[in-house]
């Protein structure tokens, strides 16, 4: 057995309300049912890798507030054997919480977000020596004030860090998220040279190097794809590039081999809300990483395991173990 995966950064509280339609300012949507769940890179990630192999050591960096929302995210990772004496827990501060408000006819979500102590949360929290597994995913950039801020040695704090755990010998990725940021593509970037490995879905790979993955029709075009892998890589990245959408998985190692994967064909009625679905795709990247699988099969599970999320409204309750994912992906790859 190896040394484990630690996550860290956001840890939010979902509640996820399925309404019956977006509408225009002023006019009423019905909300269908509300339920809530962890959420946020660190509790969403970690507790799908503990579905998918509960022997793979799990440790969770983050901060909450002294709050019932913080009380629930801790007994939720704990009841997943999931290590948590790195999460801080911040007086005086809310958990950060999110309204996931998912369109039951689509499966289309948006989010209204309450950031809570990751407006505080920061590299001073981090206990560096208590980390000694083989990797370290933290995310979501753009959304951790303390860690977007500058650095004037590494350029940003989120690149110390990475930089800091890194040179421990342990390998590194990081995860973002899409917002609108007008330096979006320079924080990032800074991070890039300390990633052994990132993970993230086609708008924001876009926004990091400047390149839409959009063809003129509005589709996805996996020649700007491809593109968009090479400079990332040259931006830093050391040895793995992987892009994921609705569409399917993409991946470009370091020795310049692309790697495509188109998304399970899956039955209708099946896609329930595609809350936390990167994060779920993230976790099984992760998980291939960690036990050194190929490329493409890496990918596989990975689109995989985002079918897996898509079959419930919360962001970990459709997850399964390996065995269950690759016996999905095998049923559902070719099917009409």
């Amino acid at each position: 057995m190896g040394r484990g995966i630690a996550i860290a950064g956001i840890i939010t509280v979902d509640y996820n309300k399925v309404i019956d339609r977006y509408v225009e300012k002023g006019m009423l949507s019905n909300i269908l049912s509300c339920t809530r769940c962890v959420g946020g890179c660190v509790p969403n990630t970690i507790i799908n890798l503990s579905k998918i192999d509960p022997s793979i050591p799990l440790y969770a960096y983050g901060g909450i507030g002294n709050d019932e929302n913080g009380e629930y995210v801790l007994n939720t990772l704990r009841q997943h054997g999931i290590n948590t004496d790195g999460i801080k827990v911040f007086d005086g501060e809310l958990t950060a919480f999110t309204d996931c408000m998912t369109v039951e006819s689509t499966g289309e979500r948006s989010f209204f977000f309450a950031r809570g102590v990751n407006r505080r949360y920061s590299i001073e929290d981090i206990d560096f020596d208590s980390i000694n597994t083989d990797m370290f995913h933290m995310g979501y950039a753009l959304l951790m004030d303390p860690f977007d801020k500058d650095d004037p040695e590494y350029g940003t704090v989120m690149a110390r860090t990475l930089a800091k755990v890194q040179s421990k010998g342990i390998k590194t990725s990081m995860d973002l998220v899409s917002v609108d940021n007008e330096k979006y593509s320079e924080i990032v970037q800074a991070s890039l040279k300390y990633c052994n490995y990132i993970i993230i879905n086609e708008i924001e790979a876009g926004k990091t190097v400047n390149i839409s993955p959009f063809g003129p029709d509005g589709i996805i075009d996996e020649k700007l794809i491809k593109r968009i892998c090479e400079k990332l890589l040259s931006a830093g990245v050391k040895e793995l590039v992987v892009i994921h959408a609705p569409q399917g998985g993409w991946a470009m190692s370091s020795d310049m081999d692309f790697f495509s994967i188109p998304s399970l064909k899956l039955p209708p009625g099946y896609i329930k809300g595609s809350v936390g679905a990167g994060d779920a795709f993230c976790a099984g990247m992760l998980y291939s990483i960690y036990n050194k699988l190929s490329i493409e099969e890496s990918l596989k599970i990975a689109c995989a395991a985002a079918a897996c999320n898509l079959s419930e409204v919360d962001s970990i309750s459709g997850m399964m173990n390996i065995e269950e994912i690759r016996k999905l992906y095998e049923k559902y790859k070719d099917a009409d």
